[in-house]
């Protein structure tokens, strides 16, 4: 049995408290400093609601993360994705080299890349953090992709994560890699948001228009098999989801109950946190999203999530790249709040 089971770590999330006078407390010093009020625009924002999240006036922001949480899927039986699922394996080993896309951004903007696998399929690679819990999940097309209890065991172990990370770390991004969980995190929304697969599929690795049809059938068909009913996360999750974005739910769980600010990255990262909402709405509260994907779902995901994503430059890469980006402007918030001068020491004359 795991240390933090999902329920009590709900409980913990509930009984926090945001007080309004923080809120207040900080948009005041925003209100004081050298510049009109307002004009730093969504930076503002996101340096109120760190703050918020650390329950301090005064934040600071250092040691920064992300995590990328990798896993196989069966359903790419299925031909939904350009790519074997060999590529999975490849990818965390390329990780573990340090020539991915992610490796180049966190060393560029000095975050440590922390690459997970919970559910990869293939021999273990040894410089990643083994939490493997099943060699993939099964073909959700045919079978439930895994078991309920499964599942949970793999939200648990992002709790338990998030946990460890909470006192590592002042933010913590994350990201993802397994070939097919475009399908999985598409799937997700449809049950969820009560969408079909046309409205939820993209182009993931880059379909074709055949290939988007065939996801979007994919999709249809297996919600049809399943009939996972929408009030019950854990179910949907084992029916049609990934064991990374099981245990991406988990850490955003764990992560609200520590008050560690997570960053998410795109599509499959926000599925994440589709899970996430619906075990425990609240969660929600220390999530921070950094990009709005190229990924046709993402921007009705956000919206279900009534989540404000703080760009778009049409990514879709996934790996936690856009999490880097979001968390370098939190991170030049926390400086311009913490470090501008006020009117008063400054000597400025204020707005009449």
């Amino acid at each position: 049995m795991h240390p933090y089971p999902i329920d009590r770590t709900c409980e913990q999330i509930a009984a926090l408290a945001y007080p309004e006078a923080l809120r207040a407390r900080i948009e005041a010093r925003w209100a004081g400093l050298t510049k009109p009020v307002g004009s730093l625009g969504q930076l503002e924002e996101a340096g109120t609601r760190y703050a918020c999240i650390r329950n301090t006036a005064e934040p600071h922001l250092e040691k920064k993360a992300i995590y990328v949480f990798c896993g196989d899927h069966g359903v790419v039986e299925e031909g939904v994705s350009r790519y074997p699922q060999a590529v999975t394996m490849e990818m965390m080993r390329n990780f573990a080299r340090g020539g991915a896309a992610i490796n180049v951004l966190c060393q560029a903007h000095e975050m440590e890349a922390v690459i997970v696998d919970i559910g990869a399929a293939g021999a273990k690679v040894e410089e990643v953090l083994d939490c493997r819990l099943a060699n993939g999940t099964e073909n959700f097309a045919k079978r439930p992709a895994m078991s309920r209890e499964l599942a949970a065991s793999a939200v648990e172990t992002g709790i338990e994560l998030a946990k460890e990370a909470a006192g590592r770390f002042d933010i913590v991004g994350l990201g993802e890699m397994g070939i097919g969980n475009s399908t999985s995190a598409a799937a997700l929304l449809a049950a969820f948001a009560g969408l079909s697969g046309e409205e939820a599929a993209g182009r993931g690795t880059g379909l074709d228009d055949a290939g988007v049809a065939r996801k979007a059938r994919v999709i249809n068909e297996s919600l049809a098999l399943h009939q996972p009913r929408n009030l019950d996360a854990l179910g949907v999750l084992a029916a049609v989801g990934g064991l990374e974005i099981a245990g991406i739910a988990g850490f955003i769980l764990g992560a609200a109950a520590q008050r560690l600010p997570v960053m998410l990255d795109g599509f499959i990262s926000c599925a994440g946190a589709l899970v996430a909402k619906e075990l425990c709405p609240a969660a929600l509260r220390t999530c921070l999203f950094s990009h709005e994907s190229a990924e046709q779902g993402h921007r009705r995901m956000l919206a279900f999530l009534d989540a404000r994503p703080m760009l778009a430059l049409d990514l879709r890469l996934g790996e936690g790249t856009g999490a880097v980006l979001g968390i370098h402007l939190v991170e030049a918030a926390v400086r311009l709040l913490m470090e501008m001068a006020t009117f008063d020491t400054a000597g400025v004359s204020r707005a009449e």
